[in-house]
């Protein structure tokens, strides 16, 4: 089911790449520009061109930066948006074989390093295609196949592994696009199996029997609708050589699809995209993955509740009162605020491994959406006070940002029923504040919660993400990860 790079990347570390070999794309920054530099040179920054042609197969590309801010990732970002301008113009000329060459001088070798493997980022991200579906495939994918990185910095274990990140960006970006039909919760169960074991992951998969015998209430009460069984998949990457004694559990909501239930949602517009409500199980799926095709040496689990959310005979009902298995109690009063219900099972599955962290991922609220738009996540976090900060800032370094909302006790008496321990919904405002507050309800561990609802999936094209499932989370996590236990 999972798409494949399809670009040969090839690092040449010399400078001067032989430009007569191949269209060569020139990859300067703007802050070079001098009295000594080309008048083309001169000519484009001072207009501001991106890319312009120079020559016979031959193009200037040129990197800018936000005069308004000073942080260095505004570059790296920069680099992924020009690589993607450039992976557009291959496509539209047919080029299926370029070169790059990265005059960079400025920068130290750190720095050179970080933005080319930037670049490479936008460059494959672009290069994705979503194909199967169409009848003549080969037609629409990308015109560009190879890419020749001259005057690279980075290792070829450093790129490899980079591509590694990017194909499990794009297992998401495909799990993301299946239509409802193919993708029931037993279909995306079989995918986490097939390829988690691909690359070294234990994969078991509950059946309802199972989950019954578990009293996931939520799981079970949201599937009642449902003509299709609901899965709890479990995936294990534990290496002998783990330097984490106690584990980091991810969390990823898993609804195939979601019509509101009985609590019926209005469509267009809101219903005929919600094949995109399991972008949070997807999501971790793909980091536990890159996290196993790297092989970093850390103890991952990730928990996915799955099913879908439909109306049908045997629906359940607003005012409906359900028993988790810790003995919680909630009235339901909206069948479409589902997404917290079978997420509590999994945070309390998560209790049994003593976790040093959970981290959980959920297209939860329309409110957060609307909160952030497509251009970063809502975030809320009962890490210690760095750590936050440190996720926060591994947001900006991969442009996969995230705004930290409060978890104030207030926000609790919203969830207060009068029947039950607890309600899952409160009233018209702080939507997405009021569906983490449920979540922490079930919380006993170090817990981080990212509301992904306006970034998992576009409506159009924004620069590297496409439209449909963008795999956005995998990336920032995977190098969060990396960082606070194998760099420092």
């Amino acid at each position: 089911m999972s798409s494949r790079i399809q670009l040969n990347l090839q690092i040449i570390k010399r400078n001067n790449y032989p430009e007569s070999l191949l269209p060569v794309f020139r990859i300067v920054h703007a802050d070079t520009v001098n009295d000594n530099s080309d008048d083309y040179v001169k000519k484009a920054i001072s207009e501001k061109v991106s890319v312009i042609p120079v020559g016979q197969d031959y193009w200037l590309a040129v990197l800018y930066k936000d005069k308004n801010n000073d942080d260095f990732y505004v570059i790296k970002e920069e680099a992924r948006r020009l690589a993607s301008k450039v992976e557009s113009l291959a496509d539209e000329l047919k080029l299926e074989k370029i070169a790059m060459v990265f005059n960079l001088n400025e920068f130290d070798e750190e720095q050179k390093k970080e933005v080319q493997l930037a670049f490479v980022e936008g460059l494959v991200l672009a290069n994705y295609r979503f194909v199967k579906y169409k009848s003549k495939p080969e037609k629409h994918l990308s015109a560009l196949k190879e890419v020749v990185l001259g005057g690279f910095v980075a290792s070829q274990d450093e790129l490899s592994q980079l591509l590694n990140v990017l194909e499990s960006v794009y297992y998401v970006r495909d799990l993301v696009n299946e239509p409802p039909n193919v993708l029931t919760a037993e279909e995306m169960a079989k995918s986490f199996y097939e390829t988690g074991t691909e690359v070294g992951i234990k994969v078991t998969i509950l059946n309802k029997e199972e989950i019954e015998r578990e009293k996931m209430a939520g799981l079970l009460a949201v599937n009642r609708g449902s003509a299709f069984p609901p899965t709890f998949t479990i995936m294990e990457y534990m290496p002998e050589n783990a330097i984490n004694e106690k584990p980091i559990v991810l969390v990823g909501k898993g609804i195939v699809f979601d019509t509101g239930g009985v609590s019926l949602k209005s469509t267009p517009n809101n219903m005929d995209w919600m094949k995109m409500d399991m972008g949070g199980g997807a999501t971790v799926a793909g980091i536990i993955e890159a996290i196993a095709r790297n092989k970093l040496p850390l103890k991952v689990i990730a928990l996915i509740p799955a099913t879908d959310n439909r109306p049908g005979p045997a629906s359940y009902l607003p005012d409906d009162v359900i028993e988790y298995s810790d003995g919680t109690t909630v009235e339901v009063l909206n069948t479409d605020a589902e997404g917290r219900l079978i997420l509590a099972d999994a945070l309390i599955y998560a209790r049994r491994y003593d976790p040093l962290m959970v981290i959980d991922f959920a297209t939860l609220t329309g409110s957060a959406m609307r909160a952030t738009g497509p251009y970063g996540a809502v975030m809320f976090s009962t890490l210690d006070s760095d750590k936050t900060q440190r996720l926060l800032r591994e947001g900006f370094e991969t442009y996969e940002r995230m705004v930290e909302f409060p978890l104030w006790d207030e926000y609790g008496d919203d969830i207060k029923s009068s029947v039950a321990d607890i309600k899952n919904i409160g009233g018209p405002y702080a939507g997405a504040i009021i569906a983490a507050k449920f979540l922490q309800h079930f919380v006993k561990y170090p817990w981080v919660h990212v509301d992904i609802a306006g970034t998992a999936f576009l409506d159009r094209k924004m620069h590297y993400l496409p439209k449909g499932g963008t795999g956005w989370g995998v990336r920032m996590l995977y190098s969060f990860l990396k960082k606070e236990f194998l760099d420092n």
